[in-house]
């Protein structure tokens, strides 16, 4: 059984976390205002189409941690998933080595003066082991979905 006073409790933390008033969150669960202002104030119980509603918008919210308070706020389990996978892009993503430098965007900007590129072109720089210019055949792009696109300069 959900103990109301601690499930309004949760119910609040939640508010906070989001900084969203009870209308902006009704409205986001599309759920009525009236509704949730009856469960803020202990008039009514929440419906398991509440919990669902609440859940499915905020993926944050553990579905045991809001009814009995068990669990993590938000989930620790969608942090690790989320860090594993950002390890898991970055292992697979190949490292490509250039002679060309860009600019660094997030150094500031001296004496009005705008960073400048080199004006050599990048694709022209590009010199094998022997130091000799190489001419590029063609360029493969990879997309996720499967498929690819062949240009030849």
């Amino acid at each position: 059984m959900v103990n109301i006073d601690d499930f309004i409790k949760r119910l609040e933390i939640i508010l906070d976390y989001y900084n969203l008033s009870a209308s902006a969150f009704a409205d986001k669960i599309n759920v009525q205002r009236s509704s949730l202002s009856h469960l803020l104030s202990g008039r009514n119980k929440p419906s398991l189409d509440f919990i669902i509603k609440v859940i499915e918008v905020f993926p944050e919210v553990d579905l045991y941690w809001i009814l009995n308070g068990k669990g993590n706020f938000p989930k620790s389990e969608i942090v690790a998933h989320s860090v594993l996978e950002i390890e898991k892009n970055n292992a697979s993503t190949p490292i490509i080595e250039s002679t060309f430098s860009e600019p660094d965007l997030f150094s500031t900007v001296e004496k009005g003066i705008p960073p400048t590129l080199p004006e050599t072109n990048p694709v022209e720089s590009i010199k094998t082991e022997n130091n000799s210019p190489e001419e590029i055949e063609r360029i493969v792009v990879f997309f996720k979905n499967g498929t690819f696109k062949n240009y030849k300069p």
